[in-house]
C-alpha cells in the first residue's frame, strides 16, 4: 500500500511526466542451480544462473544510476565472473561519471552498493531501514551479514557524514517520473524503483524479485530476511507496474533476450527496457 506522503506526492505529478530511456546494463554473472534460487526445494533441479545488473535511467534532465555493482576484486573472492566495470561501461550512453546525479541503491548487498568512489557528484538515496539493519545487531550472524561487504557499508557511512547521503522511509518521489517503494523482504530495507518510460510504468524489482519466476509464481528467493514481507512484494510489483511484462526482475538472465539490444555495439552488454 502506498504511503500517504507518497500519494500526496502523485497527486500533484503531471498527468504523463517526462518519460525516462531506461537501460539495464549486465556487468557479471555466476552459474548456479534451481536448488540454490528458491525457499522451497525444487523438485526438477538443473542450471540456473545469475546475472548481474545496474541500471540507468536518462531524461532530458536528469541522469539517475540504480545500484552500483561490484568491483573486479569483490567478484574474484567471491566466485563471481566479471566481465565489465558497471560504472565505466556507462560511458557507451553518453555519460560520464560526474554526469550521475543521482544514484539509487535498492539494498547494499555486495552486488549492488560499491564503486560508489567513482561517482564524485551524485546523491545517494537509501531506506533507513536498510542502513539501520546493515549497521545492527544481525550484522554479528554470518547468514545476514556474509552478503555485506563491510568496506562498502563504511563508505556509506562516511558519505553520510559528507551530506550525499538521503535517506527515505518508504515510498518516495526522486523526481517526476521515478519513486522508490521500501517493500523489505530480502533484505530489511530493500526498495523497488518505479519509472516512467513511453510504454508506460515500468518497475525495476531489483532483488524484489531475482527471477521472473519468483514473481510469477510466488515461489520466494531462497535468502530472505522476512519471507512474508518477500511475498507481498511481489504483489506490489504488480500493482505499480502498467503491465505484467513491464515488471524487470533483478538477475534472471531472461532479460536480456526478453528487451532489445541497447545499441548494436552493446548486444550481449546492455538491453534498452523502455
Amino acid at each position: 500500500m502506498l504511503d500517504a506522503q507518497f500519494d500526496a506526492a502523485v497527486r500533484f505529478m503531471p498527468l504523463h511526466p517526462e518519460p525516462f530511456e531506461l537501460y539495464a546494463v549486465k556487468y557479471a554473472y555466476r552459474d548456479g542451480r534451481r536448488v540454490q534460487n528458491f525457499l522451497e526445494p525444487d523438485p526438477h533441479d538443473g542450471p540456473m544462473p545469475l546475472n548481474y545488473f545496474v541500471w540507468l535511467a536518462k531524461s532530458a534532465s536528469r541522469t539517475i544510476l540504480i545500484d552500483t555493482g561490484f568491483s573486479r576484486e569483490i567478484a574474484e573472492r567471491r566466485g563471481r565472473d566479471f566481465l565489465r566495470c558497471p560504472v565505466e561501461t556507462l560511458a557507451a550512453f553518453g555519460v560520464a561519471p560526474g554526469d550521475v546525479q543521482d544514484v539509487i541503491l535498492t539494498h547494499i548487498h555486495n552486488d549492488h552498493a560499491a564503486n560508489l568512489e567513482k561517482l564524485p557528484n551524485a546523491t545517494i538515496h537509501l531506506q533507513d531501514q536498510e542502513m539501520a539493519y546493515a549497521t545492527g545487531r544481525h550484522m554479528r550472524h554470518s547468514c545476514c551479514g556474509s552478503a555485506y561487504e563491510l568496506s562498502e557499508i563504511l563508505r556509506l557511512v562516511q558519505l553520510n557524514y559528507e551530506g550525499r547521503v538521503e535517506f527515505h522511509n518508504g515510498s518516495d518521489m526522486i523526481c517526476e517520473g521515478l519513486s522508490v517503494h521500501r517493500v523489505g523482504g530480502h533484505t530489511a530495507g530493500l526498495q523497488f524503483v518505479r519509472v516512467w518510460t513511453r510504454r508506460g510504468w515500468l518497475v525495476l524489482a531489483s532483488d524484489a524479485s531475482h527471477f521472473y519466476e519468483n514473481f510469477e509464481t510466488d515461489r520466494p528467493f531462497h535468502l530472505a530476511y522476512d519471507v512474508g514481507q518477500m511475498l507481498d512484494a511481489f504483489r506490489s510489483l504488480k500493482q505499480l507496474a502498467t503491465a505484467p511484462d513491464m515488471i524487470v526482475p533483478g538477475h534472471d538472465p531472461e532479460v536480456m533476450n526478453r528487451f532489445p539490444a541497447a545499441g548494436p555495439d552493446l548486444e550481449g552488454i546492455a538491453v534498452r527496457l523502455d
